[in-house]
């Protein structure tokens, strides 16, 4: 079959189709915001967490076991993005969200009503854990059939607008995490946030599980929905092609989820190397949330019209500029004016290029492999590296007695995806990728 016959097969369903509501973009991106919640909540709050799992004479000891159980729950991501990515790919989107989302409210539940060590002993570590490999699953099969269901929704000149929510939707997690955390701090006082309070914090963001279910009931499917632009380019349907694809993902991904990580370490940064208040150093991601989704939004809109090849580029290589003076100001100075001004401005550079990475890569693969490829892609290497960035960083300045490490560390992965993003392939304003 000739690449502009492959093109005519992927229209071969009817042209008539659902729309896409706004409420359909909103059941689509709550469970990855739930999810991000969990996670966000769980880096806020990994002091206190690692004080009822892992109560020890040494703090370091005790918050690097608390990491360490942070990082358990990137080990089933890739397991969950293949088989919940191939279920996406093979019975639909719809199905495919739903069952990633009701193993979320199973995983948030569980952990939030676990007793502590001191209550059941070496069981709570254990079920700890265990709560954390089933929420890895799930947000491993919750990215990939949702980024897919978002970029097959959308009006081909608006792509990346859509994809953008999938970003937008962490950033929302981390306000809200960040806004809880700041509150319980205020009102309880910290030794109530120890006791309790990320306790209260997991089970606020399971509310919104009801909600979630029903608007997910209402989805329409988009994997037989019919690519509707006119003009397509050619793709490159053979095996090196994914594979050159993937490859360049997992290197954008890497250098993205590292960033990401190190943000929300900022606040057991702040704590625990600026010796900040607990107050001023959860703030942290409410102002790093807020300042990514208004450039994030800007990087969809700019990137809809220019492509994603200048969004993927330029962001990178200005956030690589800016790090280590961000960094060295806030060692520097050890005020919340510059912890937060700094996190701001990297946050806000860092998020130009997101929605283009989501658009850009789901673009890229074909519709027969959209769920599970983007998946697998975006799980292997939070996965790889951004389980591993907070106990690496926060091992590092241990060992080092350097402060900046942080720095260093983001600067090495950043200059990765920067060449990353040179080699990456425009996709925008072409055909979606037909079935193979």
């Amino acid at each position: 079959m000739t690449e502009l016959a492959a093109h005519a097969a992927d229209a071969d369903v009817p042209a008539r189709a659902d729309p896409i509501l706004k409420r359909h973009v909103t059941a689509a991106v709550i469970g990855n915001g739930l999810e991000f919640y969990d996670f966000i909540t769980y880096a806020t709050f990994a002091v206190p967490i690692g004080h009822a799992f892992f109560p020890n004479h040494s703090p370091f000891v005790s918050q690097m076991l608390s990491l360490a159980t942070f990082g358990a729950g990137f080990i089933l991501r890739p397991v969950g993005a293949i088989v919940i990515g191939r279920y996406a790919d093979r019975a639909g989107r719809r199905p495919a969200m739903m069952f990633s989302f009701s193993l979320m409210g199973l995983a948030i539940l569980g952990l939030a009503l676990t007793p502590g060590y001191a209550t059941i002993g070496i069981a709570a570590p254990i079920l700890a854990v265990t709560w954390r490999v089933i929420q890895g699953f799930a947000l491993g099969g919750e990215v990939g059939p949702t980024t897919a269901f978002l970029v097959e929704a959308a009006p081909p000149d608006k792509r990346a607008f859509y994809a953008v929510w999938q970003v937008i939707s962490q950033n929302i997690a981390s306000i809200a995490g960040g806004l809880v955390g700041v509150t319980l701090a205020w009102l309880a006082g910290e030794a109530s946030v120890t006791a309790w309070g990320w306790r209260f914090a997991l089970l606020l963001g399971a509310v919104t599980l009801p909600v979630g279910f029903w608007l997910r009931r209402s989805l329409p499917e988009t994997l037989h929905r019919a690519s509707s632009i006119a003009a397509a380019h050619p793709v490159n349907a053979k095996l090196r092609g994914h594979v050159r694809i993937f490859l360049i993902g997992l290197a954008l991904i890497a250098a993205g989820t590292v960033s990401t990580y190190v943000f929300n370490y900022m606040t057991t940064y702040a704590i625990t190397t600026l010796h900040l208040p607990t107050g001023i150093s959860l703030s942290v991601s409410i102002v790093t949330g807020s300042v990514a989704i208004v450039c994030g939004l800007a990087g969809a809109v700019l990137s809809d019209r220019l492509g994603r090849r200048p969004l993927l580029i330029w962001p990178r290589l200005f956030f690589l500029i800016s790090i280590w003076p961000a960094f060295h100001l806030m060692v520097r100075n050890h005020d919340a004016a510059t912890l937060l001004i700094a996190n701001a401005i990297m946050s806000g550079i860092s998020a130009f290029g997101g929605a283009a990475l989501y658009a850009g890569f789901a673009e890229s693969v074909h519709k027969e492999m959209r769920g599970a490829g983007f998946g697998i892609i975006y799980a292997s290497a939070v996965t790889l590296f951004g389980s591993t960035t907070q106990p690496m960083i926060h091992w590092l300045i241990h060992i080092t007695g350097d402060p900046l490490s942080p720095a260093w560390y983001l600067m090495g992965f950043t200059a990765v995806g920067v060449v990353a993003s040179l080699l990456f392939k425009e996709s925008a304003h072409r055909r979606l990728a037909p079935a193979l």
